[in-house]
């Protein structure tokens, strides 16, 4: 860092990576493509990131031409996993001296209105989940670089990349988990939100379910809601017919519905009935028995969210394939009981 210097500037990045300030300029500004090496600009992408380098975004608009500044779009703020995608896009924005403006679009509401009197004056790209799709229609912008983030790759018209977790393969380790414990009979307490993410979870349940003999699916939808997922499990529960041995929930706040339900109806988890989330928030180790769910790395996912309109924005191919998953096992699911 340059002496007297509380914050480190251009110069102490091109020390650290070994390059002329000339470079550092071109690499952080976004127009080194034929004017400087792959190699060296991961150099000085790595050296800003680890000086915490922080260019001066007000200059460099006015020589650029450009905001640098990111849309997020995301359905709501109401759980911690659109937090970590926020997280993890600023984290990879702010590397290459760019900023996200986080916009939740109003549920319930119709399509939220445009958050700037001119979207193509006030940004560079646009990154938005499946979810929230309907905000985009009052966004002005066409000819703005979007990228889609949680949505059909074969049908987001208008999208200069998709970025997805492996959803598919979430649901199929839950279905292989609960097939291999024995259970046969499964109600899917499905999130009633007509998104791409929530019909994969249920075409692969069904899919996967229906391969293994002595099988049964009943699905009941419910809002993302808590008391939503209450209504609509105890509801399923107590219909006439043989009960479910295993509930698959769209996702973990499903899930601590289930278990509100399961409980005002005495039955026990996972001895009468197993249950399972999807996702993986702090929701899933506070509730008792600690929940069975699958792992989505909301961060990462914000990251190559992130990385992928910038590549866009620098005419390189966006990275392909899918975020892995994981699964967890914990003491929410167990063998079926005894017929």
């Amino acid at each position: 860092m340059a002496p007297g210097s509380t914050r480190p500037t251009s110069r102490d990045v091109a020390q650290a990576a070994g390059v002329s300030q000339a470079a550092v300029s071109l690499v952080l500004g976004g127009k080194w493509r034929g004017r400087v090496s792959e190699p060296t600009a991961r150099r000085v992408r790595q050296a800003a990131e680890e000086l915490g380098y922080r260019p001066n975004l007000a200059a460099r608009n006015l020589r650029l031409g450009r905001t640098r500044t990111v849309l997020l779009v995301v359905p709501a703020l109401t759980t911690e996993f659109f937090a970590g995608v926020y997280t993890g896009a600023a984290r990879v924005a702010a590397a290459h001296g760019f900023g996200v403006v986080l916009y939740p679009s109003p549920e319930g509401i119709g399509p939220a209105k445009d958050p700037f009197a001119s979207a193509q004056a006030a940004l560079d790209g646009v990154i938005a989940s499946s979810m929230a799709a309907d905000a985009l229609t009052a966004i002005r912008g066409g000819q703005l670089p979007l990228v889609m983030l949680d949505s059909d790759p074969a049908g987001s018209p208008g999208a200069a990349a998709t970025v997805n977790l492996d959803i598919a393969d979430a649901v199929r380790r839950i279905a292989e988990h609960l097939l291999g414990l024995g259970h046969r009979r499964y109600l899917h307490l499905a999130a009633d939100v007509p998104s791409w993410t929530f019909a994969v979870r249920a075409r692969e349940l069904a899919a996967r379910l229906t391969t293994a003999p002595g099988t049964t699916l009943h699905t009941a939808r419910a809002p993302l809601t808590i008391d939503g997922a209450l209504a609509a499990a105890q509801a399923a529960l107590t219909r006439p017919g043989p009960r479910p041995t295993a509930i698959v929930c769209d996702d973990d706040k499903l899930a601590a519905g289930a278990y509100k339900a399961l409980r005002r109806l005495g039955l026990r988890i996972p001895d009468d009935i197993s249950v399972t989330g999807l996702d993986d928030l702090a929701l899933a180790t506070a509730i008792d028995p600690e929940l069975t769910t699958v792992r989505l790395d909301a961060e990462q996912f914000g990251e190559r969210g992130m990385r992928a309109l910038l590549a866009v924005l620098e005419g390189r191919e966006p990275e392909r394939g899918d975020i892995p998953v994981e699964l967890v096992v914990r003491a929410s699911t167990a063998p079926p009981p005894a017929d």
